[in-house]
């Protein structure tokens, strides 16, 4: 034991020639010389072991990138909206429109329940397949309940969206295992945020009309009470000419009427728009950019992945060379500290180990 320190001692201590301890750069050139089979055939098979990885075992991902926008952001506005504000209801109006916060609706589990139920075609499971299915059970076997299912189609559904705010512009990316199909989950995204835009406005339009129904109700009787008071009025006065006070009650009574007659008509030019409006077909949701196939994958990046591969199998194969070097050509004080250091960390090691497990072994 007392050789070993001492050996250890004389092995570990530093040389008193420097030229011993020096390592230029002629040296290293030499060693990348002697071993220039292993720093080429490195970089080789990290290379091979990529592609075979990236062919075989990566699923390619493809995105589908479409650019929408509401069309309450193009300024023209529905005239329901400055029908209902004049009468205290807050509906949208030409000049206070409702923004529509597409990330929010599209990212909106009711939004996703509706796609999960529409029907795809996809090259793995055939034709009229619904994305729950795709997405959940392609086998087509449940093995769990239908809400479980939903929950998890939900979550997959929305990792599979990227929408982004870009002004007044929406960049909407679909991704999905096959090109066709991350078009057609990104078309029928836009067909129900169009249906759901469209819902909210018909249900708005439904409450206009039905509060505009009633204040006509309302108004038509008051103006005819109002209209009944002054023909009563005038039958009693018949001569009021000397009478400031009863001409100046007469004209009370006629602005009355006159009042409701304006505000009855009114009500009923604006009922005949919002009918209209019910009626009318538009665009809640203008594409500018349709969804299209993607050619190529987006991941993974094999150029990236390849170049990567090449570098890191460089600087292993680098590793090695000088390490395979300095075992084959170094003095024997190099591989005495070599061995002092094996020494070390397995002594180091099995101290870690408890002294039970040693006295079992």
């Amino acid at each position: 034991m007392t050789d070993f320190k001492n050996k250890e001692s004389n092995s570990f201590s530093p040389s008193n020639d420097s030229s011993q301890d020096s390592f230029s750069f002629p040296d290293i050139i030499l060693v990348l010389a002697r071993q220039i089979k292993i720093i080429v055939v490195a970089p080789v098979i990290f290379l091979i072991i990529a592609l075979i990885y990236n062919t075989y075992y990566v699923i390619p991902i493809y995105k589908s990138k479409s650019k929408i926008i509401s069309s309450s952001n193009t300024g023209g506005g529905s005239q329901i909206s400055s029908i209902a504000s004049q009468f205290g209801l807050s509906f949208p109006s030409s000049q206070n429109e409702i923004t529509w916060v597409y990330p929010e609706i599209i990212k909106s589990r009711t939004l996703a329940k509706s796609i999960l139920r529409r029907s795809f075609e996809t090259q793995k499971l055939g034709h009229q397949k619904t994305l729950l299915q795709i997405l959940t059970y392609e086998e087509g076997v449940l093995t769990v309940g239908i809400d479980t299912l939903m929950n998890a189609g939900v979550n997959k559904l929305h990792g599979m969206i990227d929408v982004k705010q870009s002004g007044y512009f929406y960049d909407l990316t679909i991704s999905a295992k096959e090109p066709k199909l991350a078009r057609d989950i990104a078309i029928v995204l836009i067909e129900e945020l169009h249906m759901h835009q469209k819902s909210y406005n018909k249900s708005k339009a439904n409450d206009t009309r039905k509060f505009i129904d009633a204040r006509i109700i309302e108004t038509e009787k008051e103006l005819q009470k109002a209209e009944e008071a002054l023909k009563d009025f005038k039958d009693r006065n018949r001569r009021i000419e000397n009478s400031p006070a009863l001409q100046l009650e007469q004209q009370r009574f006629s602005r009355e009427v006159s009042v409701l007659t304006s505000v009855f008509t009114t009500l009923k030019q604006h009922l005949e728009t919002t009918k209209i409006e019910q009626v009318k077909e538009s665009d809640y949701v203008i594409v500018l950019d349709p969804p299209v196939a993607p050619l190529y994958p987006s991941s993974p990046n094999k150029r990236f992945v390849a170049i990567l591969a090449v570098v890191f199998g460089l600087a292993v194969g680098v590793f090695f060379a000088f390490l395979l070097d300095l075992f084959i050509n170094s003095e024997d004080t190099e591989m005495q500290k070599l061995k002092n250091a094996k020494y070390l960390f397995l002594n180091n090691i099995l101290g870690l180990v408890p002294r039970t497990l040693k006295k079992r072994k």
